[in-house]
């Protein structure tokens, strides 16, 4: 959506008030760059961020996004960024996100590495990202465009997507997304046979990463909230995770992510993961999810990097599938 030029010197002066008042009451100066031609020409807003109040445009237009949970964002409510970090550069967008939705993207560098240089030439109107990932450039990107942050990502998905949204001009289409979101998973809950049968079943996260230990993921993460929403179990280990996120352990240890259920994934090749040593090994073929031909290899992009709603939807579906008759999914 552009963002049209106001029409009377009255609105131009009413914009600009609000502007003025805004920074009075102590608005980052830096965080609101670019937001003087937002009032002039289709009115701004103000998003409560956690680095404060930051005005943005209404109609935000030339949108830079820094991490996946803000392209997966941006994509779920219709709006194709002009630039965006990626994961790993040499292998493009996620691959789970529609090519349409991400073709003509440019690349502005390495998630936690961010080319500011490639960035201000975009002429961005908006920056979304997070504290966790760019903090220490929050006041450069701030001087280029109105910079929303979040303080990490992760876990509080939901919420960092709604503030995206407001960020965005989104809100109406975001309530959308977040109810069709809420009927999927009361739909594979009820797949499963009710609440009480989900919860009954336990379910493990086993992540292989290429250059350090394998991770079992506990609760305070981006996919066990996912399993929180469909009221699965967990195996007692996801307790003893570190914050709550991950218990990293070595391979000689792979065996305590078992539960009724296992989905396991890579960063990275799994040759150097370490993932097709642990498959073939004798602690991974005891496992009882092994065992009953219930653990399985899923796409560690959609499950582990995604971080959105896009990302849940694909994730939803194949929990649906992979937790009742007719799993079609990657066994060990």
């Amino acid at each position: 959506m552009t963002i049209t030029r106001r029409r009377t010197l009255a609105a131009t002066a009413l914009a600009l008030t609000a502007s003025l008042t805004l920074s009075a009451c102590g608005s980052d100066s830096g965080s609101n760059a670019g937001a003087d031609k937002g009032a002039a020409d289709g009115g701004t807003h103000v998003v409560r961020t956690a680095n404060g109040d930051v005005e943005v445009p209404n109609d935000p237009k030339r949108v830079v996004v820094l991490d996946t949970a803000e392209l997966d964002s941006a994509v779920t409510l219709g709006v194709k960024p002009v630039g965006s970090t990626r994961s790993d550069v040499a292998s493009g967008f996620l691959k789970y996100l529609p090519k349409e939705k991400v073709e003509g993207i440019e690349n502005v560098g390495n998630i936690m590495a961010p080319n500011l240089e490639r960035i201000a030439a975009l002429k961005p109107d908006l920056i979304l990202g997070s504290n966790v990932r760019d903090k220490d450039r929050y006041d450069e990107l701030s001087k280029i465009a109105p910079t929303v942050f979040t303080e990490t990502t992760g876990a509080p998905w939901k919420e960092n997507f709604l503030l995206h949204a407001d960020a965005l001009g989104k809100k109406e289409e975001a309530e959308k997304v977040v109810e069709a979101y809420r009927e999927k998973t009361a739909e594979v809950t009820e797949a499963l046979g009710g609440p009480e049968a989900a919860k009954d079943l336990t379910v493990s996260v086993v992540r292989f990463v290429e250059g350090a230990d394998t991770r079992i993921y506990g609760r305070e993460n981006y996919i066990g909230t996912i399993l929180a929403d469909i009221g699965v179990g967990r195996p007692a280990i996801a307790d003893k995770a570190t914050d709550g996120f991950s218990l990293d352990v070595s391979p000689e240890k792979v065996d305590q992510g078992d539960a009724d259920v296992v989905f396991y994934t890579s960063y990275g090749d799994p040759a150097e993961s370490g993932e097709d040593k642990a498959v073939g090994g004798a602690l991974w073929k005891g496992m009882e999810a092994v065992r009953n031909g219930r653990a399985f290899r899923v796409d560690d992009e959609t499950w582990i990097q995604g971080i959105g709603y896009t990302a849940a939807d694909t994730i939803l579906d194949e929990l649906k599938g992979f937790l009742t008759e007719g799993s079609e999914g990657s066994r060990s």
